[in-house]
């Protein structure tokens, strides 16, 4: 399910964040279904449980989850007054990316199939479902 990159240089709980919320993204998890509790993912990935609770607690802090005591951890059903901070969010980030995009050359054509490209494979996903 989870596959980190022991060499990146990238922390195991970043990795862990950016692959939850791929999924989540991608519609693989789905609203209110519940993720591995931390001793199992953690025996899974041979990580330390303080690694996967602190990924955990940066996904809920950010909204992609959300903790029920006793129960677990579930993706959260996405709200849009949330949404809406985190498209602002997002949009600062990809003028930040774009501008640098056209500082390397990158053409408006080029950035176009860019935009498509993410929209056919995210349609894909959605038709798989």
């Amino acid at each position: 399910m989870f596959e980190l990159d022991v060499r990146s240089r990238k922390p195991i709980y970043e990795q862990l964040t950016d692959k939850v919320k791929e999924m989540i993204m991608h519609g693989i998890l789905q609203a209110d279904e519940q993720l591995p509790s931390v001793r199992t993912l953690s025996s899974q990935l041979t990580v330390n449980p303080n690694t996967i609770q602190k990924a955990y607690r940066e996904l809920e802090r950010e909204g992609y989850i959300y903790s029920q005591q006793g129960k677990g951890n579930f993706v959260a059903p996405l709200q849009h007054g949330q949404n809406e901070s985190k498209r602002a969010e997002l949009k600062e980030e990809l003028l930040r990316l774009m501008a640098e995009a056209v500082y390397l050359g990158f053409t408006e054509s080029e950035m176009s199939a860019l935009y498509r490209q993410a929209l056919d494979k995210r349609r894909e996903e959605n038709s798989h479902d």
